[in-house]
């Protein structure tokens, strides 16, 4: 596997249509923006390679999850597209950010 392409942050479909958006955990997230299209299923799939506690949890308010991210496991988060806009989310201490758009 390509871990470069693994790691892109951009929409993948998977054999069920659904989108699949992978976000790097490193220092801060990569991409720390992801852009969604309204109405098809999606999971954002986040992958922590840094250790620090910070970053062993991420969590948004705006899309209602709160989630673990053990190290160097793939942690797979579904999103609602029902509706456009941007959406936050940040680690456990709220000092690393993201955004997910979904138009």
């Amino acid at each position: 596997m390509n871990l470069k392409n693994f790691f892109s942050g951009k929409s993948n479909q998977n054999t069920n249509g659904e989108q699949l958006i992978k976000i790097d955990v490193n220092r801060g997230y990569e991409p720390s923006e992801v852009t969604i299209k309204q109405g098809v299923p999606a999971k954002l799939v986040f992958h922590r390679t840094n250790d620090a506690m910070c970053l062993s949890k991420v969590q948004s308010q705006d899309l209602a999850f709160d989630e673990a991210l053990p190290l160097n496991q793939d942690v797979e988060i579904p999103i609602n597209t029902d509706q456009s806009g941007e959406f936050n989310f940040a680690c456990g201490m709220n000092m690393f950010h993201g955004k997910v758009v979904i138009n």
